[in-house]
């Protein structure tokens, strides 16, 4: 499995973060290990307490532990590989707590331990951690039978369509996918070899060719938001100069936006928002059967777990029957006996937590297959809005188009843009 790790602070907002059950379809704490406390918030407030007595501020590493799409992890591959990984990075037996998280049918881990060796009050330094953790990432791919992907195969080969948080952000503001935007920018990129082609290969998708403030290549898109070419083609700025020459001839990027709000028209602007409205409206009956699934699956574990939590304390009343009170007892303690009992009382306790763990794990894998079924209605959805955009874009440019001719009014009948959709 993939595995990315930091050095980080912020107990209490890195908490919120792996318990946020609005953004993930279920979430569980599997392990806590060496905390006084129950609860994550706690356990992660004493990994602070301890720090304040040192100067480390980054008292905690955190580490994301990601399989891949096409395999459904058990809890046992999760422990298994944050014991390996805290072997190889020289935090055995440090505590630690492992949380579980599923979204669109995947379910991936993270696992979060304290730096702080507490017999010596010092922060335990990670020396080369990332080179470790994909040298680990490699062995579990292999152990597994796993197919390895391109970046391990390559020692980090990044993958064209990967994106910073920037982006994403950028991207989020804007209402679309930021894979998609940025694969419209790679595509018109290979398919111009001069700055007109790749103005003109951008407008097809929306987004209009202008001089940044420092004499860069940006794109702005129909809203008026400015994009770096160099930023998301995944080029530095040589080689876009390169290709495009000198910037010097295109508009700023003020009148690029002031050209853009003269020329896109109420009505266009009202398609925009109509497809944005129906593509919401689109989502909802799969949004709500989400809920429903999201709510059944939730009662069938807690179902599960009170279960489980009876027959384990029935069965440890019965194995704590087991060993005889009063002289009885004193006896079976002189003998040998009593011993003998509690060792196979444990024997049975942690034969019944295996058959609890593979339970759980049985019902997981049922429920994640019905939730991968449903993902997979969210993504040929999804697939059919981004074509619905991709129209939509075209349209805003034979619009755009339609302003910047100017026809013989007195010869023809003046005409407005073509606003209509092919939906």
């Amino acid at each position: 499995m993939i595995l990315k790790g930091s050095q980080r602070s912020g107990a209490k907002a890195l908490a919120d973060h792996l318990m946020n059950d609005r953004d993930n379809d279920h979430v569980s704490c599997l392990e806590l290990r060496g905390f006084l406390s129950d609860q994550l918030h706690g356990a992660l407030a004493e990994m602070h307490a301890i720090s304040n007595a040192t100067h480390c501020k980054q008292f905690m590493f955190s580490l994301s532990l990601n399989p891949p799409t096409d395999h459904i992890a058990t809890e046992q591959d999760f422990l298994e590989a944050a014991d390996r990984a805290e072997q190889q990075l020289g935090l055995s037996d440090q505590p630690r707590a492992i949380v579980v998280h599923e979204k669109e049918g995947r379910r991936h881990a993270h696992v979060v331990w304290s730096r702080i060796d507490v017999d010596e009050m010092k922060a335990i330094n990670l020396p080369h951690f990332k080179n470790k953790l994909r040298d680990l990432s490699r062995d579990l791919f292999l152990d597994h039978g796993w197919v390895l992907p391109d970046g391990l195969a390559t020692y980090g080969n990044k993958s064209p369509l990967n994106f910073t948080l920037e982006e994403w952000q950028q991207a989020k503001r804007q209402g679309l996918d930021p894979r998609e935007i940025k694969q419209a920018f790679q595509q018109a990129w290979e398919r111009s070899d001069s700055q007109i082609g790749f103005q003109n290969a951008l407008e097809e998708r929306g987004y209009f060719l202008a001089r940044g403030d420092r004499r860069g290549f940006v794109a702005l898109d129909v809203d008026g938001n400015v994009h770096s070419i160099a930023k998301w083609t995944g080029l530095k700025a040589k080689e876009v100069n390169a290709k495009l020459g000198s910037p010097d001839t295109l508009p700023s990027v003020n009148a690029t936006r002031s050209k853009i709000r003269s020329k896109v028209t109420d009505q266009m602007r009202g398609y925009i928002g109509e497809i944005k409205d129906r593509q919401q409206k689109d989502m909802e009956p799969l949004r709500d059967k989400l809920r429903n699934m999201n709510k059944a699956h939730c009662i069938e574990r807690q179902k599960l777990k009170a279960g489980q939590d009876k027959r384990w304390a029935d069965e440890t009343k019965v194995r704590s029957e087991r060993l005889n009170k009063g002289l009885r007892g004193l006896f079976d303690r002189l003998s040998g006996k009593a011993k003998s009992i509690r060792q196979q009382n444990e024997l049975d306790a942690r034969k019944s937590a295996k058959r609890d763990q593979k339970q759980r794990d049985f019902m997981v894998v049922e429920q994640m297959k019905e939730r991968r079924a449903l993902q997979r209605e969210f993504r040929k959805l999804r697939r059919r809005h981004a074509d619905d955009r991709k129209r939509l874009a075209s349209s805003v440019r034979h619009s755009l188009n339609a302003h910047s001719r100017k026809p013989n009014i007195s010869r023809h009948r003046k005409r407005g843009p073509d606003l209509s959709l092919s939906l």
